[in-house]
Formats: C-alpha cells, sequence, structure tokens
C-alpha cells in the first residue's frame, strides 16, 4: 500500500495567487449552453431565459472568467450569426458536434449572463473558417464606444456601453487535424499574427491568447508551440495549453496526473523562454490553461 503525506506551511508564502485562475470555460456543445445555463420555461428562468439556480452556483464559485464560445465549435462559428432579433437568426448545421446550432444565445446574451453570474467574458475568435477581418470587427463591436457601423449596432441591439472584453483567444486549438480548417504551425503563426494586429489595432489594450498545443502527446509538441511563438511573440501574451485526464481502469496512474502537468508545463515555459531568447525580448509570455479536466471512470475493456 502506498501512502504520502502533504506538509502545508501557513506562513510560508511563494506569491499572490491570479484570480484569473479561477475562471472557466463554456462551448455550445451538448448541454452546456442550452438547458445548461439557458432554459427559457424552466421554473428557475429569469426573463432572459437564463436559469438564475446556475447563475447563483456560479457566483458562488466565485468564477473571474469565462472562455466563449468554444472549443471545436468555435472554428465554424460565425459570431455575427448570433447577434440582433432572435427570430431572424439564422439555423445552422454545427460541423464540429455534428448538431443544430439555434444561435438563440450569442456574444450579447452571453455578456449578460456573465454580468449576473458576477462574471467576465474572456472572448474567443474564429481561426478556421475565420479571417482576421472579421475578428477585427468583433473587437470593434464588442468594445469601441460608438460611431462606427459595427458600434452602432450594439448599440442598436440594447447595449449602448462597450463590453470592454480583456482578454481574447486567437482561435481553438488549431493544432489538432479534428479542427475545422486545421492549419500547420506555420500557417496558423502568419493567420495569428495578421489577426492579433488587426484586433490590436481596433483596441490596443486588449491582451491577446495564442493557441499552443491542445495536449502534450501531440506529435507536434512543443515544435508546434516554438514556431507558433517564433510568429507571434511580440503581438500576443499569453500561450495556451490544453489537458485533459482519465483514469483508464489505473488509479495509480490517474492519482500521479499532476506530474504529467507539471512536466507540460516547464516544457512550455522552456520552449516560450528559447523564444525569448531567440528574439533577444524582455518580455516573458504568459500561460493560459484554458481547458483541463480529470474525469474519474471505469471502461468496459
Amino acid at each position: 500500500m502506498h501512502k504520502t503525506t502533504v506538509y502545508i506551511e501557513k506562513n510560508f508564502k511563494l506569491a499572490d495567487v491570479d484570480d484569473k485562475l479561477f475562471s472557466s470555460f463554456i462551448e455550445h456543445l451538448g448541454r452546456a449552453i442550452y438547458t445548461g445555463i439557458y432554459e427559457p420555461g424552466h421554473p428557475k428562468a429569469d426573463d432572459q431565459g437564463f436559469r438564475t439556480d446556475v447563475i447563483e452556483l456560479v457566483r458562488e464559485l466565485g468564477v473571474t472568467l469565462v472562455r466563449y464560445p468554444g472549443g471545436n465549435f468555435l472554428s465554424g462559428y460565425n459570431w455575427t450569426d448570433g447577434i440582433g432579433p432572435r427570430d431572424k437568426r439564422p439555423t445552422r448545421l454545427d460541423l464540429a458536434w455534428r448538431t443544430i446550432e439555434t444561435n438563440e444565445i450569442g456574444i450579447d446574451e452571453f455578456y449578460d449572463w456573465c454580468r449576473k453570474a458576477n462574471t467576465r467574458v474572456m472572448a474567443a475568435v474564429n481561426m478556421g473558417t475565420g479571417t482576421p477581418q472579421q475578428a477585427g470587427y468583433m473587437v470593434e463591436y464588442c468594445n469601441f464606444p460608438g460611431g462606427t457601423w459595427w458600434s452602432d449596432l450594439r448599440i442598436k441591439n440594447g447595449h449602448r456601453d462597450p463590453y470592454k472584453i480583456k482578454i481574447w483567444c486567437i482561435g481553438n486549438e488549431m493544432d489538432g487535424p479534428w479542427q475545422i480548417c486545421h492549419l500547420d504551425a506555420a500557417d496558423y503563426g502568419k493567420k495569428a499574427l495578421e489577426t492579433a494586429k488587426i484586433m490590436k489595432w481596433v483596441d490596443n489594450s486588449i491582451e491577446l491568447v495564442v493557441c499552443g498545443s491542445s495536449t502534450s502527446s501531440m506529435p507536434t509538441f512543443p515544435e508546434w508551440d516554438r514556431i507558433v511563438l517564433e510568429h507571434t511573440y511580440d503581438v500576443v501574451d499569453y500561450l495556451s495549453l490544453h489537458r485533459y485526464y482519465e483514469n483508464y481502469g489505473n488509479d495509480l496512474d490517474f492519482l500521479a496526473s499532476f506530474l504529467d502537468m507539471d512536466k507540460f508545463i516547464k516544457s512550455v515555459c522552456a520552449t516560450a523562454d528559447y523564444v525569448k531568447a531567440l528574439k533577444r525580448s524582455r518580455k516573458t509570455m504568459y500561460l493560459s490553461f484554458d481547458e483541463w479536466n480529470v474525469w474519474y471512470q471505469q471502461r468496459q475493456k
């Protein structure tokens, strides 16, 4: 039998904890949005159709940021489908999850939900079927005060004040062959660079997250991260990491998952620091571990 002892010294402080560590993620997938946070007709739905019981739980958790709208869903999503009158929004086939997307919830409604849940939006732009210009338009719609076509459209849609969304993700898991319009590292790096430039020209106060490896087991890790950062290091602020852990019947290995996560983080840090040295930059890249989770489950052999 294996035993482990953990000692905690309350007076030994390593550093302050960034409140962004208490962030989360939601996607147009399964019941996450529809019947998860939004369910008109539910006994606890408010006047916008949001479930107040879920809102109360999110408040209790103290979630600081919520990444939206994806996820694999993002790479085929046109954000303009989710704005304007609901009865005029198109119903689309979501190719990522092979479902029907009604677009009842878009960036405007999600911003409202975040305010009710006492959290903030971490927005993501489409780098699959999307273009750098479309990403810039989304920043303009959300963050520009007014006087332009996109910002005035936001006002027309019921939100006079800009959303002031601070952190934006440039795509999702673009290293993955499962991604809609998957790109190799060099092509994604070039596209992300031009997208980042446009987004920051629209609003130079925003912070940008570029796609790192979708998992440490990818055959392109960490070469993907190096190439992407060589293209984008000067214009982005974070490099993303994703990792999920499952036990697959090996409980001891599952309980030691944190060792793999530590190794993953150290490898990404080393890669980012290499690019920093290569570019003779004074900036240190931040990491955005914006997808991770654990599942304890027994699978049938």
